[in-house]
């Protein structure tokens, strides 16, 4: 097959607030579709995803949870690969905003655009949603709420850096209107240029100073930057790009040709993003496709509702392929899609079951009985037998047509129709009635032959949406031409091949014994999270509860007054300073891990007091004398306590 060149598709990056919903997992499983599909067309497919761990909600999460906002974000990041991954999806990588690499291009990126004068210092006063980490104003909010969320809004005031949106609005604008498929569909580009764009681009707030978990921008201590500049640079990021230097990696996939997205970010993905490439000088993604939502019902997936369904509830009770052919056969292109238990049960009996299971059951069944198993050559054939081919034929070209304008749930429709059209064949033809007939033996032949090309042809078009059944079918057919280019003709299954034992694909699901699974599970589900948060409370209860010490344990620790005569880094080490102390008694050393809050400019002059009988300990080759005391002020912030009015070498008692 030859190489028709790259395909670089994206998913928009998780948040890793909480464990995704099975709502959220429809992105990676569609996603992993097109890039399987394109893959098996010979496309040199990089596929990324990933997670998004910087944030005020990540801090108070984390917070809440007793633990650092590091050790959270590594949990639910951990949670959402193994989705992905238990989801059957074929990433190439899978980026954390939390990545080395990640974070130092993300601070080169700000830098270049500071610097060429893309990104200004100023202030931010307006109404802020800390859930959706975004400033509105007065006009912009829905009933006095959030637009996004429709949660309270607060006023807010803070220090920020500001890209600058407006310098580049005509550019944009210019843009969308020339490359009419920049943004996919139609009513996502008409709802950005009419209610965002034409009525004017207010510059946007790229840093914040309210809270620490964030990357640090290198050159004004205290600000973080924030969302928008470290989440969506993960696109590039995840290639190889950066200002100082991009990889032969970037080089070749970038431009991306299309990112996958909820409707939801569309504006962030079709506004902020290509205006940062704009001012950085790099092409723009060839596509943004907004998809709609998977609804529980008729209602958005809400932990707080009690509605939410997770990806390893599906799997377990229907089987991972079920759960990827459900939720994408069932999201229509243009509007929410819904999931319930009952419509699922209901499409696997009928689809998976009953027309595809039954099909590839009963052929392979007859091929054995008939023919010992060996597959025929189509020597009789009959006018009833193209009309078989043609299907099968159309199917593909149409398909291709569905998925290069994202009309997943036909895609799989049409392919599903290849077995259903084999189904009404085997009713026309009637191959049991042949069978009586030794006469008509060539004839038999011919029809299981047209009935198991038509199976090659549906496993391999279902190959990118239940590659385990596509896996399965071929495994029983022992088939060959197994490629897509195999699909340019009807005809192209050999001969003489053995066919192996007919095994059930999908068993038939009884639909009051599935419900009491279901109620199994859920009651399981929240024995268990009810047990996590007790174990979580415990643990946290243990932490707040201190061990006491008597009169004479604490007698043993000498506390003294000194002053920092000298202050400097300790190479190889980003959280160690080296403090030359004065103790009134002589010059000591200490190391101290308090780099990420204080530069040695801050703390030489300054008196502290110091644990000074401490055992004396060797920190990356600097001997240390001794622990100055400092307190933590919140979360990842920390104060250390100056006693400048205290004379060097008191004792504290």
């Amino acid at each position: 097959m030859a190489n028709k060149g790259k395909y670089y598709i994206t998913t928009a990056i998780a948040y890793t607030s909480r464990k995704p919903h099975i709502g959220n997992s429809y992105e990676i499983v569609m996603t992993d579709a097109l890039a399987r599909y394109k893959r098996m067309q010979g496309y040199d497919v990089f596929f990324l995803t990933g997670t998004d761990e910087h944030g005020q909600k990540i801090e108070g999460y984390a917070s809440a949870a007793g633990v650092t906002p590091k050790q959270y974000v590594d949990k639910v990041a951990g949670e959402i690969r193994d989705i992905c991954d238990l989801l059957n999806t074929t990433y190439d990588k899978f980026i954390r905003t939390t990545d080395d690499y990640h974070e130092r291009s993300v601070q080169h990126i700000f830098k270049k655009l500071y610097d060429q004068g893309d990104i200004y210092k100023g202030e931010y006063e307006g109404l802020y949603c800390t859930p959706c980490e975004s400033f509105w104003t007065e006009s912009q909010l829905v009933d006095g709420k959030c637009p996004d969320c429709g949660r309270e809004v607060k006023p807010a005031k803070e220090e920020a850096y500001f890209l600058r949106l407006s310098k580049y609005q005509k550019q944009l604008e210019d843009y969308i209107e020339e490359n009419e498929n920049f943004i996919y569909p139609e009513a996502r580009k008409k709802e950005m240029l009419n209610n965002f764009i034409k009525p004017g681009l207010q510059d946007l707030c790229v840093s914040r100073t309210s809270f620490k978990w964030g990357i640090p921008v290198t050159f004004d201590e205290g600000h973080v930057i924030y969302v928008w500049i470290d989440a969506l640079s993960n696109y590039i990021t995840g290639i190889g790009y950066d200002p100082e230097g991009s990889s032969d990696m970037y080089r070749k996939y970038w431009p991306a040709d299309v990112h996958i997205i909820g409707k939801d970010i569309v504006r962030f993905h079709t506004i902020y993003w290509p205006i940062m490439l704009m001012a950085l000088g790099e092409p723009l993604p060839k596509q943004v496709y907004g998809h709609p939502w998977l609804l529980f019902g008729e209602d958005k997936m809400s932990k707080s509702r009690g509605n939410v369904i997770y990806a390893d509830d599906l799997t377990t009770l229907f089987g991972v392929d079920a759960t990827r052919y459900y939720l994408l056969s069932e999201m229509p292109h243009a509007a929410d899609g819904s999931i319930t238990y009952e419509t699922m049960i209901e499409r696997y009996n009928s689809d998976l079951a009953n027309t595809i299971g039954n099909l590839v059951n009963r052929t392979i069944a007859m091929t054995n009985k008939y023919f010992d198993g060996v597959i025929q050559a189509p020597t009789a054939k009959e006018p009833v037998d193209d009309d078989l081919a043609q299907t099968c034929l159309d199917a593909v070209k149409k398909v291709d047509d569905l998925l290069a304008t994202y009309h997943m749930a036909d895609a799989v429709d049409t392919v599903l129709g290849i077995a259903k059209r084999a189904n009404k064949y085997i009713d026309e033809t009637e191959p049991w009635v042949l069978a009586k007939d030794p006469e008509k033996k060539e004839r038999l032949g011919t029809v299981l032959y047209n009935l198991l090309e038509a199976i090659r042809f549906l496993a391999i078009l279902l190959s990118p949406f239940t590659p385990d059944t596509t896996d399965a079918i071929f495994a029983q057919t022992n088939m060959n031409a197994k490629d897509y280019d195999s699909l340019q003709s009807f005809g192209a299954l050999e001969a003489g091949i053995t066919v192996g034992k007919a095994v059930p694909l999908f068993a038939r699901i009884d639909k009051d014994e599935m419900f009491e699974k279901i109620e199994a599970r859920q009651k399981a589900n929240a024995e268990a999270e009810t047990a996590n948060n007790a174990k979580v409370k415990e643990e946290l209860a243990g932490v707040a509860k201190l061990a006491e010490i008597s009169i004479d344990d604490f007698a043993k620790v000498e506390l003294r007054v000194a002053e920092i005569k000298a202050c400097e880094p300790i190479k190889r080490a980003k959280k160690l300073l080296k403090l030359t102390l004065d103790d009134g008694e002589g010059e000591r050393t200490v190391a101290s891990g308090i780099a990420p809050w204080y530069s040695p400019e801050d703390l030489t002059g300054h008196k502290v007091i110091i644990v000074a009988n401490l055992k004396p300990a060797k920190l990356c080759g600097v001997e240390s004398q001794g622990m100055i005391l400092a307190a933590d002020n919140a979360e990842d912030d920390v104060k250390v306590l100056f006693v400048d009015d205290l004379n060097t070498g008191a004792k504290i008692r």
